[in-house]
């Protein structure tokens, strides 16, 4: 597998039917008040969002890398997806704050 790409073993590539776990959640929510479903690097705490976290939420399809960050190449900025938004309960068109 190419790097930057993720699979989602025994999962649809959708996301649905399957749940995220608390700190998934935590860290799909976070979205829901930044422009465009933003997603943060750091928790509340000031520390980095866990890596696995950020690539099952992809692999689940509920978040895309968004942009390269250029101070840290290493780092995936990402957004929620339109599956994003509707894990969290919110429809994809009123959680959008800007254009994408």
């Amino acid at each position: 597998m190419a790097e930057g790409q993720f699979r989602n073993p025994g999962g649809s590539p959708s996301g649905e039917g399957i749940r995220p776990t608390e700190p998934q959640r935590r860290y799909l929510e976070r979205g829901l008040s930044e422009p465009g479903g933003k997603l943060p690097l750091f928790d509340r705490d000031g520390r980095q969002v866990p890596r696995k976290t950020v690539e099952a939420c992809i692999a689940h399809g509920w978040a895309e890398p968004w942009t390269a960050n250029p101070i840290k190449p290493d780092w995936l900025v990402c957004k929620l997806t339109s599956a994003g938004y509707r894990i969290l309960g919110v429809a994809p068109e009123a959680g959008r704050t800007a254009r994408e």
